[in-house]
C-alpha cells in the first residue's frame, strides 16, 4: 500500500510576536495489496446533500479508485480484483445498503456505484455496521473501510461506538470528508479513523477535487511499505526551532536552527503502520501577519513514493506600535566621484538646548477597543539629599484601536533633554557629560473615553 496518507498540523492559529507553537508532522503506511490480499469496503455517501456535482464526482472518484486497485493487483486493467482481494460497495442515506458484497469484478462493483442516486439525511452508524458485515471475521484479508461523506451525522445512533468497534476488531479506516451543505465536522473524522489521527483523514472544499483525493488514496493503499525514509523540514526564516520531540518511529536532528532531518528505516513493511514527529519553533521576526510554518519540506524512500505535506500558516500578532515623535527629517546631500571636497549650506536649525537625550519606551497594557488613553510621562532629577527636581513632563494621546478584545500597547521614543547647566546629581564636574545624572521617571494613564454620565440629584422634602 505504501505510503496511505501525511498530515502537518499546528497546535494554534495566532500567536503572539515572540509566541511558540508546535508542529506535528504525521505518516502512516501499509504492505503492497498484491503480496498482503485485502478486503476494502467503500462507504459512499448518497445523502440529499450529495445531489448534482458532488454526486457525480463522487461517482467518478470511487470508479477510478477501483481501477486503480484492479490494475495494482496484477499490472493490468483486466476487469477482476485479483491475488484474493475483494472489493465491497456500501451506501447509506436514512439508513445504509450493501449495494454489493465483497466480489472481484470491476464492472458490478462500478455498476452499483452508477445506480447510486442522492436524497435523505445522513446515518453514519447504520453506514459503519452494514461496512463491517461485509466481512468475514474467520478469513486473514486485510480488512479496510474507507468512508466517505459530505457532512455531518443527521440520523440514527451514535457513530463513533460503531467505529471504535471495527477499530477495535483490526479494521483499518479511513476518512474522505468534502465540505458540503450540512457542514463537515473534522474531529469527528478523526475519531472514526484510524491512529494516528491526521495521517488517515482527508477533507476537501471542493467536490471537484474528489477523484484526485479517491486516486490518490487507491494509489498508496496498492503501494509496499516505505523503507529509508527522508524528510527535511525548512521552516520559514522568520521561525527558528527551539526543540524536537523523539519521534514514534526513527530518529530525528536538528541540522541547524530552521533545519530538522527525520529517518526512518521502515514503516508499514508488515502490517498498517503510523508515525508521528512534534518540534517546537519560535516566531523571531518583527513584522505582524499570516505567515506560513515552512520554508520547504522534502520525502523520499526507497519505493518511490511521492508525498505531499499540507502547509500551515499561523497569524503571527507583533501588537501596535505608537511613535509620537519622529526622528528628524534628514537633508540629503552626496559629493560626486572626482570631487575631492564639497561644501553644503544645510539652512537652518533650532538649537534646542545643550544637555543628554533621555529616551523612553513604555507598553500601556490592556487597551480595550474604541478606548483612547490619556498618557502622562513625568521626569524628576534627584540630589544627593533626595531632593526631587522637575526636568520635564509629556502628555500623550495614544489613538484608539480597533482590535477585537483588550491588549497592549507599546508607546515607543518618548524624549526628554537633560541641559547639562540643570544638573543637581552632585557630579564631581560641573556640566560635564561624564557626570552621573540620577532620575525617576512616574506614569499616569487614564482613558479618555468612558460610558460614566453623571444623573443629577434629586432632593426630596
Amino acid at each position: 500500500m505504501g505510503i496511505t496518507n501525511s498530515n502537518k498540523q499546528i497546535n494554534v492559529s495566532r500567536i503572539d510576536c515572540q509566541g511558540m507553537l508546535k508542529v506535528t508532522l504525521a505518516l502512516s503506511a501499509a504492505p503492497d495489496i498484491s503480496s498482503n490480499p485485502t478486503d476494502i469496503a467503500l462507504v459512499l455517501d448518497r445523502s440529499g446533500s450529495m445531489a448534482g456535482s458532488p454526486l457525480a464526482n463522487m461517482k467518478a472518484g470511487a470508479k477510478t479508485f477501483i481501477d486503480i486497485i484492479d490494475e495494482a493487483i496484477d499490472s493490468a486493467h483486466d476487469g477482476q480484483i485479483g491475488s484474493g482481494s475483494r472489493i465491497g460497495i456500501v451506501s447509506f442515506a436514512n439508513t445504509a445498503t450493501a449495494d454489493t458484497q465483497l466480489i472481484t469484478s470491476v464492472a458490478d462493483l462500478k455498476t452499483a456505484v452508477d445506480n447510486l442516486s442522492a436524497g435523505g439525511s445522513t446515518n453514519h452508524a447504520d453506514a459503519f455496521e452494514k461496512a463491517i458485515q461485509l466481512f468475514d471475521p474467520t478469513s486473514t484479508n486485510a480488512k479496510v473501510i474507507v468512508m466517505f461523506t459530505d457532512g455531518k451525522t443527521t440520523a440514527g445512533p451514535p457513530p463513533s461506538p460503531v467505529a471504535a468497534a471495527a477499530r477495535a476488531a483490526g479494521i483499518i479506516i479511513y476518512c474522505i470528508g468534502l465540505v458540503g451543505a450540512d457542514g463537515i465536522d473534522v474531529d469527528t473524522l478523526n475519531d472514526w479513523a484510524t491512529d494516528p489521527d491526521a495521517s488517515h483523514v482527508a477533507v476537501t472544499p471542493n467536490d471537484a477535487d474528489l477523484e484526485d483525493l479517491f486516486k490518490d488514496l487507491a494509489a498508496n493503499i496498492s503501494k509496499p511499505g516505505a523503507t529509508d525514509i527522508v524528510i527535511d523540514e525548512i521552516v520559514n526564516s522568520d521561525f527558528m526551532i527551539t526543540s524536537v520531540i523523539p519521534p514514534t518511529k526513527g530518529s530525528a536532528m536538528m541540522v541547524n536552527a530552521t533545519t530538522l532531518r527525520w529517518e526512518i528505516p521502515e514503516l508499514g513493511v508488515s502490517a498498517n503502520e503510523g508515525a508521528s514527529l512534534e518540534f517546537f519553533v519560535r516566531h523571531i521576526g518583527q513584522d505582524s501577519g499570516t505567515k506560513p510554518i515552512n520554508a520547504s519540506i522534502t520525502y523520499t524512500d526507497n519505493e518511490g513514493n511521492s508525498v505531499t505535506f499540507p502547509d500551515p500558516s499561523v497569524l503571527v500578532d507583533c501588537g501596535i506600535v505608537v511613535d509620537p515623535e519622529p526622528c528628524p527629517v534628514p537633508i540629503d546631500l552626496k559629493v560626486e566621484g572626482c570631487e575631492d571636497s564639497v561644501e553644503v549650506d544645510l539652512g537652518d536649525t533650532c538649537l534646542e538646548s545643550l544637555g543628554r537625550i533621555v529616551q523612553l519606551d513604555v507598553t500601556v497594557k490592556n487597551v480595550c477597543p474604541g478606548k483612547r488613553v490619556a498618557l502622562g510621562v513625568i521626569l524628576t532629577e534627584v540630589d544627593a539629599n533626595g531632593d526631587e527636581y522637575q526636568r520635564g513632563m509629556k502628555a500623550i494621546t495614544i489613538p484608539a484601536h480597533t482590535s477585537p478584545s483588550c491588549r497592549d500597547i507599546l508607546v515607543k521614543c518618548i524624549k526628554f533633554v537633560l541641559p547639562e547647566d540643570l544638573d543637581v546629581s552632585a557630579g564631581s564636574v560641573p556640566n560635564s557629560m561624564c557626570n552621573t545624572r540620577n532620575l525617576k521617571v512616574r506614569l499616569i494613564a487614564h482613558n479618555i473615553d468612558t460610558d460614566f454620565r453623571c444623573c443629577d440629584s434629586t432632593v426630596t422634602v
